[in-house]
C-alpha cells in the first residue's frame, strides 16, 4: 500500500486476532483462554497469554509490544473472568499470570532480576500421547505400576472368552493386547454392583474384531493367571462399564483364532498372488490389524524419522522435486500422464529425482534430501513395486569416500532406531569389495558375505584346458564376446544329501539362469571323485578330477558343482544356486546383517542387437562420472576400450540385497558430452532430453555425488519380512494392480477425449481388464 492514509482510522485500533487453538471444551481442559477472553485483553491493551505457552497471537507483524501496566492487568483479569475461562478465573483471584509479568517487566527495567526469575512459570507437564477424551491408556500400556488406578481402554475385540458366569475381553490396539475382566455382581466389591450387570450383558454380547470401551480398575493378576506372553500380562482391568462402540460384520478371513492367537502368518504374501493373499489385498485395511503389519509400519516410521534427525543434523536440507516431469531414459518404462492442457504431451512420473537433484547442486543446494515417492513400469516380483519410496540424497564438494560415509552414518542410526542398541555397535564400518572381486567370487554384484561357499574360477586350470569333455569343450569353443568361463563351488560335507533328485533340482535351477546344465562330483573317502566330474580329464580322468579337487580343497565327503559356458551365465547361475544353498542349508546364522559396499562397475556394458544400432549402454545411468583415471578414455573416443572404463559408481549391500546405489556425478560438460556419444545419443537427442542439464552444467558445477536408499526395502530387511507387501501400507499385485481400489480401471469417454485421447480397445477387453483386477477374490485365481 502507498500510504497508511488509505486506511480507515479503525484499522489501527484492534490488530485482528488469530487464534491456533481447539473447541471450546478442549480449551478450558488446558487452560487456555476463551475468544471472548482474548478479545477482552486486546481491548486492555495487554495480553492473558504471557508466562504461559503462546498459543494465539494479537501482536501484528513489527507492531510494538503494548505496555504493561498494573491498571491494563487487571482490567484484562476481569474482563477474562467475566468471559468464564480458566485463565480468567485465575486471574480474579489475585494471581494472575499477567500481572506476574508486568511486575518482571518493571523489575528487569529497574534492574531487579530476582524479580523477573520468581514470576517465571513451571513448565506445564506435557499430555501423554495416549490419553484422549475417550481413553486414558492403550491396550498395550498397562504394566503393574497402574495397579489401583481407574482407567478407559477402547481397542477391538482380540478374543472373547466366557468361564462361568466370568466374561474376559481381551482388547487390541497397535500398541498391544490387555485383558478386561467383567464380572457378576456377587464378585464385584469394589467395582460398584449396580452397574455390572449391564456391563456384562454388554460383554457377552461382544463378537471378535467389535470396537470396545472399557472403563474399570487395574488390578494385579493372581500368580498362577499371569501371562508371560503378554507385555500387560501381569495385570487385568476389571471393568465397570463396557460400551460397544462399533459392531463388525462376519469377517471375510480370520485375524485371530478363538485362543486369541493371530491367525495369519507373520508373512501371507507368496511369490505369486494366490487366494487368500488377494483377499488380504482386497480387505488390506482389515488385514492391517495384524500386529506384524503394526509392528513393520512402526518401524518404518521410526527408520524415515531417525533418518531425516540423522541428515538435519549433519547439514542437509530436505527439498520437495516435481512429480511431474518430462520422460528420461533411466532404465525402465515411464509411466505417463496425459496434459489436458497441452494436447499430444505428457508429462512422466519420476524413476527418480535424478535430474533436478543434480539441479539442486548446480543452484546451491549443497546437501539435500528427500522422502520420495519414485514409480517404473516394469515387470514386479517379491522385491519390487511399481511405486516405491526412495531416501535420496544428494552433495557438493566431496569425492565418492565422502558420500559413502554420509551413507554409513544414516543406515547407522537407522539400524539402530529400528533394532535398538548404539549406532557404531550394531553396524561397523562398512568393508568395501570391487565389483569385479563380487563376480569373481560370489557370481553377483550384490554378494551375500553371511556365510561362504565361494565360486571358484577354473577356467584356466590344466584339468580343464585339456579336457575333451563335451560341456567343457562347448564352453571352450564359444566365441570371445561371450566371455566363457568354468567355475565351481564346494559344499561342504554335502555328498551324503546329495541324492540323484537333489541333484536334478540343482539342475534346473542353473537352467533359469541361461546353463546348459551342472556337473557334480562326490569326494569319496579315498580322495576319488566320483560323478560325472570324473569325466573331466578324459584318458586320465580319476588322476585329473582328484588334481580339480584338491586344488578347490574339497575334502572327503564333500560335493563339487561345476558350470561352464558363457561368464555371464555361469556367474548368474551358480551365483544364485549359491545363495539357494546357503538358505536351504542353513548356513545362514539366524538374525545376521553382513554389510558390504561393491565399487568400480564398469560404466558402459555392451549391447547386441540394438535396434537403434547403440553398442554400449550405461551400467547405471548417463549421469555417472567415471573414475579420474578413466575419463580420458571416454573424451578421447577411444571406443575399443569403453569396456574396461571404470565407474565412480557404489552399491550398498545388505545380506546380498541392493540396500541402495549411487554415484560421482558428471559436473564437467565436456564429459558428459563425451558419455552421451558413447552412448549413441546425439546432439538433437541430447538437447530435446537433457538440454536444461547440459545448460545448467555450463554455468559452473560444483563436484557432487549422491546416494538413494531403497527405503522399503532396506525396512524389509532390518525387520526380517520376507515380501515388500509386508512393510508398504497399500501394496500392489504382482500384476500391478490394487485390487482394493481397483485400479486401475477404464477410464470414461469423456474423460480420454478431455485429454484429446482415443483407447483402441474394445468394450469388451476394457471390462475384461476390469474384472481381472480383481479376479480371484472368490478364489478362482490369482491377478
Amino acid at each position: 500500500m502507498g500510504s497508511s492514509a488509505l486506511l480507515p482510522p479503525t484499522a489501527f485500533a484492534a490488530p485482528p486476532v488469530r487464534l491456533i487453538v481447539g473447541a471450546a471444551a478442549a480449551r478450558a481442559a488446558r487452560g487456555w483462554p476463551s475468544p471472548a477472553g482474548i478479545s477482552a485483553a486486546a481491548a486492555a491493551g495487554t495480553s492473558p497469554f504471557w508466562g504461559t505457552s503462546v498459543r494465539a497471537f494479537r501482536q501484528p507483524c513489527g507492531a510494538p509490544r503494548p505496555p504493561c501496566t498494573r491498571a491494563a492487568s487487571a482490567a484484562a483479569a476481569a474482563a477474562a473472568a467475566a468471559a468464564n475461562t480458566p485463565a480468567g478465573a485465575s486471574a480474579a483471584a489475585g494471581g494472575t499470570v499477567a500481572a506476574a509479568a508486568c511486575a518482571a517487566s518493571a523489575a528487569g527495567a529497574t534492574g531487579g532480576a530476582a524479580a523477573s526469575a520468581t514470576a517465571k512459570r513451571a513448565p506445564a507437564e506435557p499430555p501423554r500421547p495416549s490419553s484422549t477424551t475417550l481413553r486414558t491408556h492403550t491396550c498395550g500400556e498397562l504394566r503393574a505400576a497402574a495397579v489401583g488406578t481407574t482407567v478407559t481402554v477402547v481397542g477391538w475385540a482380540h478374543a472373547v472368552r466366557d468361564r462361568g458366569g466370568v466374561t474376559f475381553l481381551l482388547l487390541r490396539d497397535r500398541h498391544g493386547v490387555v485383558q478386561v475382566t467383567v464380572t457378576p455382581p456377587a464378585r464385584a466389591d469394589d467395582a460398584g454392583e449396580d452397574s455390572l450387570p449391564a456391563a456384562l450383558a454388554a460383554a457377552k454380547s461382544v463378537r471378535l474384531e467389535y470396537v470396545v470401551s472399557a472403563t474399570g480398575v487395574v488390578a494385579a493378576r493372581d500368580a498362577a493367571a499371569v501371562n508371560a506372553s503378554m507385555e500387560t500380562g501381569e495385570v487385568e482391568v476389571l471393568a465397570s462399564a463396557v460400551t460397544i462402540v462399533s459392531r463388525c460384520q462376519p469377517m471375510p478371513f480370520p485375524i485371530t483364532t478363538a485362543a486369541g492367537v493371530v491367525a495369519a502368518a507373520d508373512s501371507v504374501e507368496a511369490a505369486t498372488d494366490g487366494g487368500e493373499d488377494l483377499l488380504r489385498l482386497k480387505h488390506r485395511y482389515l488385514d492391517l490389524r495384524r500386529p506384524a503389519l503394526q509392528a513393520a509400519l512402526a518401524a518404518r516410521h521410526r527408520a524415515t524419522l531417525s533418518a531425516r534427525t540423522y541428515l538435519d543434523a549433519s547439514g542437509f536440507i530436505e527439498v520437495e522435486t516435481p512429480a511431474l516431469t518430462r520422460a528420461t531414459p533411466e532404465g525402465a518404462r515411464d509411466y505417463l500422464v496425459p496434459s489436458r492442457v497441452h494436447p499430444g504431451c505428457v508429462y512422466a512420473l519420476p524413476q527418480s529425482p535424478q535430474l533436478y537433484k543434480q539441479l539442486l547442486m548446480v543452484g546451491g543446494v549443497d546437501r539435500y534430501f528427500q522422502v520420495t515417492r519414485c514409480f517404473r513400469d516394469e515387470d514386479l516380483r517379491a522385491d519390487r513395486q511399481p511405486e516405491f519410496t526412495q531416501l535420496d540424497m544428494e552433495m557438493s564438494f566431496v569425492t565418492r569416500e565422502d558420500v559413502m560415509a554420509a551413507v554409513e552414518g544414516v543406515a547407522r542410526t537407522v539400524v539402530a532406531a529400528i533394532g535398538g542398541g548404539e549406532a557404531d555397535a550394531v553396524l561397523p564400518p562398512v568393508p568395501v569389495m570391487t565389483y569385479a572381486a563380487a563376480m569373481d567370487a560370489y557370481g553377483v554384484d550384490a554378494p551375500d558375505t553371511r556365510f561362504g561357499m565361494l565360486l571358484s574360477n577354473v577356467t584356466a586350470h590344466p584339468a580343464v584346458v585339456s579336457s575333451a569333455f563335451a560341456p567343457l569343450a562347448a564352453a571352450a569353443a564359444l566365441p570371445a564376446s561371450a566371455a566363457a568361463a568354468v567355475k565351481a563351488l564346494v559344499v561342504e560335507g554335502g555328498a551324503s544329501a546329495a541324492s540323484r533328485k537333489v541333484l536334478d533340482g540343482y539342475t534346473a535351477f542353473v537352467k533359469a539362469y541361461g546353463l546348459a546344465g551342472l556337473l557334480f562330483g562326490k569326494v569319496a573317502a579315498d580322495g576319488a571323485v566320483t560323478g560325472p566330474l570324473a569325466k573331466v580329464g578324459g584318458a586320465d580322468e580319476g588322476a585329473a578330477a582328484a588334481r580339480l579337487a584338491a586344488h578347490l580343497g574339497a575334502v572327503p565327503g564333500d560335493l563339487i558343482l561345476l558350470a561352464a559356458g558363457p561368464g555371464a551365465a555361469v556367474n548368474a547361475g551358480l551365483g544364485k544356486l549359491r545363495v539357494h544353498l546357503g538358505q536351504t542349508l542353513g548356513l545362514v546364522t539366524p538374525g545376521a546383517m553382513a554389510w558390504t559396499w561393491v565399487v568400480d562397475f564398469p560404466l558402459f556394458d555392451a549391447v547386441d542387437d540394438d535396434p537403434d544400432g547403440r553398442a554400449w549402454t550405461s551400467v547405471h545411468h548417463p549421469f555417472t562420472a567415471p573414475l579420474p583415471e578413466h575419463a580420458s578414455i571416454v573424451t578421447s573416443g577411444q571406443t575399443e576400450a569403453y569396456g574396461s572404463v571404470l565407474s565412480s559408481a557404489y552399491d550398498l549391500v545388505c545380506n546380498g540385497v541392493e540396500v541402495g546405489g549411487g554415484s560421482i556425478r558428471i559436473h564437467d560438460p565436456p564429459v558428459q558430452a563425451a558419455v552421451f556419444d558413447a552412448l549413441g545419443i546425439g546432439a538433437a537427442e541430447q538437447a530435446g532430453k537433457f538440454g536444461f542439464l547440459l545448460e545448467a552444467l555450463a554455468y559452473g558445477a560444483p563436484p557432487h555425488g549422491g546416494f538413494a536408499f531403497g527405503l522399503d526395502r532396506l525396512v524389509m530387511l532390518l525387520t526380517g519380512a520376507s515380501s515388500l507387501r509386508e512393510v508398504i501400507a497399500f501394496p500392489k499385485t504382482t500384476r500391478a494392480s490394487d485390487v482394493m481400489a481397483g485400479a486401475p480401471a477404464p477410464a470414461a469417454a469423456a474423460a480420454l477425449r478431455e485429454l484429446h485421447l482415443q483407447s483402441e480397445a474394445k468394450e469388451g477387453t476394457l471390462a475384461a481388464a476390469a474384472s481381472a483386477v480383481v479376479v480371484g477374490v472368490n478364489g478362482e485365481k490369482g491377478a
